[in-house]
This record gives structure tokens, sequence and C-alpha cells, in this order.
């Protein structure tokens, strides 16, 4: 009997041992098919600046890596301009609702001052009386962040205008180092950045507006580009190196921990900066030495994914590795030079109405066409404006060489993200997972995306339909961007009915006020001032009336 109720205990232990076995072998599988994610977010890039989609005067070798061995999407999009793209981005919101709904953008400028000026503290308390972070909100890195990673963001602030250490806390980021201001990040030499909310001086970077050049060419303008006295180092390759070495001390195969790195970079945002011009583009005909250097921040900024890419390699995590590379907005020209590149304005000096006239490269003799032969630039509705480069890689899981069609949005991130580290879609979100497509080809589409902008907000559909809306003179142009890549034929009249449809759809999405997909609120972004405002405004015109 002794001998028998032994051997139930034995086989009951070895029974509780091959299932513990069997549930740790679980986990550990979970642990090694979870994919470290890395998203590169460039700053006003094109997608025509890239050597993928034409570039024909230089080269960008690295990101055409990512191209070629994972897949660029066509129909991307992203916000109007830089502060709504990133909380769009990180809150998985489109950028048309009320912002004391889903986020409220702070005010530029605060950082900006002498390092010996500044009190975290006292400055932190302004940002959170102004603008407090919501309890309870998950946000991109917080998807990650519950799923077991290592969270980490690095370069421009990754909300509004101004953030604070406990803001990208409450954001889901473990470590951060770059900037806290919106403004600081104009200049590329900055005296002070921030790791984790303690400032770090830069030695020899001396000016308190981290060095911001003058925007249009003139010969004084290019004396103080090349100037370099109180710059010394380039906050580029300060962040590079920051991020490189977090990666060495962070290699998920020795911690068994994957992670996921955000890494915002100024480039090719301009006013334009750089420590020398790119070899490829010393001797290039056809171009001025500001052109030359703006393309020199695409090289740079090229490098740094070529860099980016090589760490994965050395570090062993390349396989098991999803690299996403994207933009916040359209192509912006930053190289405007009198007589040569127009930007705003036609050739023979007219402003373009945004109706019947519009930015075209062609007609604007923008020599690099970043957008693509599209219309518009950055803060406009029209293509050119909003639509994004895209590429998703992810070697052996992405088929290498594919290029989609799908209409995607960057705030689509966070549930794709979701979907293929494996924990349940986020919902309350805007965002929509394309994740099928990714590893399957193809995959259930959204119907429509919409966007913010300067001029007022658009929807675009899976089938190429394009309702726009200009607040200033209460005008919607529909268009079908399939047929029409140049957004030439107003098709108004021939399709009254979609219009109509399209129309009820947008407003719904704008929160039942058109003007929520403006440009104003995203510098009014106070609810109780911009309440006033408009309780002000109805009075006024009912007064008239």
């Amino acid at each position: 009997m002794k001998l028998l109720n032994f051997i139930a205990l034995a086989s009951s232990l070895i029974l509780f041992c091959s299932n513990n076995k069997i549930d740790d072998d679980k986990t550990e599988s979970k642990k090694k098919k979870q994919p470290n994610i890395i998203l590169i977010y460039a700053d006003d890039m094109g997608r025509g600046m890239l050597s993928s989609w034409g570039q024909k005067h230089f080269t960008t070798p690295n990101i055409d890596k990512l191209v070629d061995g994972g897949m660029k999407f066509n129909h991307a999009y992203g916000s109007n301009f830089c502060a709504p793209a990133r909380a769009s981005l990180i809150t998985g919101m489109h950028d048309c609702h009320t912002q004391n709904e889903y986020y409220t953008l702070t005010r530029p400028g605060i950082w900006l001052r002498d390092s010996k000026d500044v009190d975290i503290n006292k400055i932190q308390e302004q940002i959170h009386e102004f603008a407090p972070p919501r309890e309870n909100e998950v946000y991109l890195a917080t998807v990650a962040k519950n799923a077991g990673y290592k969270t980490a963001q690095f370069g421009k602030l990754e909300w509004g205008f101004a953030t604070t250490p406990e803001r990208m806390e409450n954001h889901g980021w473990d470590y951060h180092y770059g900037f806290y201001d919106h403004r600081r990040c104009h200049g590329f030499y900055p005296p002070f950045l921030f790791e984790n909310g303690e400032l770090i001086e830069i030695e020899g970077n001396t000016h308190a507006d981290c060095a911001v050049t003058p925007k249009k060419e003139s010969p004084e303008n290019f004396k103080i580009r090349w100037d370099f006295t109180g710059k010394k180092q380039y906050s580029e390759y300060l962040v590079l190196d920051k991020m490189l070495e977090y990666m060495d001390e962070n290699n998920p195969n020795k911690t068994d921990q994957p992670f996921f790195l955000y890494y915002p970079t100024q480039l090719p945002h301009g006013p334009v900066q750089v420590p020398e011009i790119d070899e490829e583009l010393k001797n290039a005909e056809g171009l001025t030495s500001l052109e030359k250097e703006y393309a020199t921040m695409i090289k740079i900024f090229d490098n740094t994914v070529g860099q980016i890419y090589a760490k994965c390699e050395e570090l062993g995590i390349l396989d098991n590795t999803i690299i996403i590379l994207s933009s916040d907005n359209g192509h912006e020209v930053h190289y405007e030079e009198d007589g040569r590149t127009f930007r705003r304005k036609t050739k023979e000096g007219k402003a373009f109405d945004n109706i019947t006239t519009k930015f075209y490269s062609d007609q604007a003799n923008d020599v690099f066409d970043g957008n693509d032969g599209m219309a518009g630039l950055k803060r406009d509705n029209w293509e050119g404006g909003v639509r994004v480069p895209l590429i998703w890689y992810w070697k052996g899981k992405i088929k290498a060489g594919q290029t989609s069609n799908q209409l995607v949005n960057n705030y689509d991130i966070m549930n794709t993200m979701a979907d293929l580290i494996g924990v349940d879609q986020v919902e309350g979100k805007d965002s929509f997972s394309y994740s099928k497509t990714l590893l399957k080809g193809k995959g259930q589409e959204k119907e429509y995306t919409v966007f913010a902008s300067k001029l007022g907000p658009a929807i675009v559909t899976k089938e190429g339909w394009k309702l726009r809306y200009q607040i200033k003179d209460d005008v919607f142009q529909l268009y079908n961007i399939n047929e029409d890549y140049r957004e030439e034929k107003v098709l108004n009249d021939q399709h009254s009915e979609k219009v109509a449809s399209l129309k009820s759809i947008l407003l719904k999405e704008c929160d039942g006020d058109y003007t929520n997909g403006g440009y104003p609120q995203f510098f009014e972004p106070d609810p109780v001032v911009r309440a006033q405002k408009a309780k002000k405004a109805a009075k006024k015109k009912k007064s008239k009336s």
C-alpha cells in the first residue's frame, strides 16, 4: 500500500513538474515571439525626398533597404503639422476631434532659455496647470509597456509644443532623452537636453535658442549658418549616440525583455543647419548651397536609419525586430530663395487661394519635388501636405519588396502594433489594425480616414473619394484622387450625393463642428478660452443679423 502511495505521489510530482515546464516553455516561447519594435519618425519629410519614391538629386540607400526588404504604403497619411501629428500618433486618435475630449496641446517656447534660468519644477507646474496629464489614458507606449516591453523615447518631444518629465512618464516611457520644447527643436545645437527629467548641459553649445538660423537665403544668412561659434555638438548625433548606447545596454538577447523604441528626429525640419555638406551632394549639379544643405539633412537622417539597422545586426536582434519608418506630415519647403523656389506664392507673386490655385512643385520651381507631384504643402489639406512615406520592415515575417495601396493613417499604428505583439486591441480609439496586410499581404480595410489642416478638415475613402473643406470660404470640394492625382478636377456637380454623404461623416468625425478640423484650435488649446471666444463670435454674428 505504501509502495502504491509512493508511486502515485511520484507520478503526481512528475506530472506537476511536466505541466510547469510546459507553462514555462509557453512563457519563454511568448517572450521569443514578441518582436522588438523601433519606430523612426521624420519631421516634415515628404515622400518625394526619398529615392524609393523617385528623388533624383541624391540617394537614400538605408531607407531604400527597408523598402526593398519590407512593405511600403502609397496611401499613408499623417496630420497637417508637427504637434497634432505627434499627439495623434501616440493617442491613436485623429486630429479632428475636440481637443479637450482627447488631448490638449501645449504652448511652445516655455523651455526656451539659458540652462541657469530653467526651474524644472516651476515650468512643469505651469504646463500642467494649463494642460494637466490625462489619467487612465492609453498611449502608444502604454500598449507596449503593459505587454512587458521596455519603452524608450529619443529626440524631439513626443507631445504637443512643450512637455514635462511627468507627462513623459504618464505616456508610458521608462526612459527618455532629448528635447522638451517644440521651438528649441528648430535649432540643432542645444545648450542642454533632458534625460529622464534631468537637465544635461551640452559642452560647447552656447546658444539659448539652440542656434536656430534664419529661414530664407541671403549672403548674411549664409554666413550665420556656417559660423560655428558656440555650435560644437549637433543634436542628431547626440540623440543617435544615446539611442545606440541604450540598445547596447538593453539588448533583448541578454535581458530577455523586448523593447519598444521611438525615435522622433528633428530632421529634416528647418531652418536648414548641417555640420557639413554630404559628399554625395558637394558637386551635385543644378543645386544651390542652401538646397545642398537641406538635402544633406535628409542624408544625415538616412545615415541614422542605417546605423540603427546596423546596431540591430550587431546585437543579433534584426530577425526579431520590427522597424517602422514614417513622417509626421507631408512636404515643406525649407530652402526658399528669392527668384529660385516659391513657397506660398506663384512665380508672379500672387498668393495661392487654395481653391482655384495651389502649390505644385513644377509651378513653384521646387527642384526636389518633395511632395511627389501632389498638390500642397505642410498645413494644407491637399495630398502633398498630409500623405507621408510609411515603411514596415520585419525580416522573414513581412514579405520583402511589397507595395500596398491600402488606406492607412499613422494613428493606426497603435492597434496594428497591439496585434503584432499579441495583445488585445485598445477600445475606444480611432486606430485601425492592418496587421493582416503586413503579414499576409492583404487584410480588412478601413472605410475612410480624416485629418485636420490650416485650411480645414478633409476625408478620404478607401475607394479614393476625397472631400476637403475650406473653413474661411465655406467651400467643399470633391475629388477622386485615384483618377486625379494632382487634385485638379472638382466633382461636386457630377456627384452631389457623394458630397452630401461625406459631409455628414466628416461632421460626425469633427464632433459636430467642422472648425475642430481647422488650424486655429491648435493655437488656442485652452478649452475655456476657446469656448469664450466661440460665445463672443456667436453673439457678434447674431447682433449683425
